[in-house]
């Protein structure tokens, strides 16, 4: 999955509110999925042609609306929407997917794990 950012330079809006206006829009039209890793600031800053200070603006303003969540080293992120439970779940669920890809699990493999901890969770409750 890729960004697909476009900032028009003659369009009324500053290219951050336009970069903003489009990683909000596709987060909450779910094109872009809770826990999607967003580009690092320089690194949209050079795709896009823009300055390093502009992305950061843009991402400064996505993370005060809650759209985006800053991980420390590990990156940024879309966030989960709803309560503080669902975005722990995600949370979670992002670093169980960054995890098992690491160990070298398929998807499948990873999934029947998942499947099978619910269960026993389930069960237990």
């Amino acid at each position: 999955m890729t960004l697909k950012i476009v900032i028009d330079q003659k369009a009324p809006a500053a290219p951050y509110e336009q970069l903003r206006a489009q990683i909000a829009d596709r987060a909450r039209s779910g094109a872009l999925p809770v826990g999607y890793r967003l580009p690092t600031v320089r690194g949209l800053a050079e795709e896009l042609g823009l300055a390093a200070n502009t992305v950061a603006k843009a991402y400064r303003a996505l993370e005060s609306d809650g759209v985006i969540e800053t991980r420390g080293r590990n990156g940024t992120f879309i966030a989960a929407a709803g309560d503080a439970a669902q975005r722990r779940a995600a949370a979670a669920a992002q670093e169980y997917a960054e995890q098992v890809r690491r160990l070298g699990l398929d998807r499948p493999e990873a999934q029947a794990v998942v499947e099978d901890a619910l269960r026993a969770a389930y069960a237990a409750g």
